[in-house]
């Protein structure tokens, strides 16, 4: 705390490098609490590819993606069959093989209400 005290550029820099893990986490509770299976899924996988693409691997039409369909439904807090089926319905989106497609971008951003802001990582204070 002295350290923060005699340099509190130093302390706005720490606190500003975990808010986007916070962010992340409230953005993960809002999505197991309150959306349903179909913007959940949406949501993972524009948030899974967004992050791939901030490190190079990924774009807007895709990614790889080594979980599984099992994993992926754990994660989301559902089941396989039903993510398949969330998948399918709407065709904005595959995930077969390994590879995350995505058919409708807009579409499925619309879907998921997803707003990318809270993975900003480029903050002022670290350029």
């Amino acid at each position: 705390m002295e350290t923060f005290s005699k340099t509190p550029r130093l302390a706005t820099a720490v606190l500003w490098a975990a808010s986007p893990d916070e962010a992340m986490l409230v953005e993960h509770l809002v999505g197991i609490g309150r959306r349903d299976a179909k913007k959940r899924t949406a949501h993972f996988l524009l948030e899974l590819g967004a992050r791939l693409k901030l490190v190079g691997l990924g774009s807007t039409q895709g990614y790889a993606c080594p979980l599984s369909q099992y994993l992926l439904a754990d994660a989301l807090g559902l089941s396989a069959v039903h993510v398949n089926r969330v998948l399918r319905e709407d065709g904005l989106a595959t995930f077969q093989n390994g590879q995350v497609e995505i058919h409708d971008l807009d579409g499925l951003m619309r879907l998921a209400d997803f707003d990318k802001s809270y993975l900003d990582h480029d903050g002022p204070l670290l350029r």
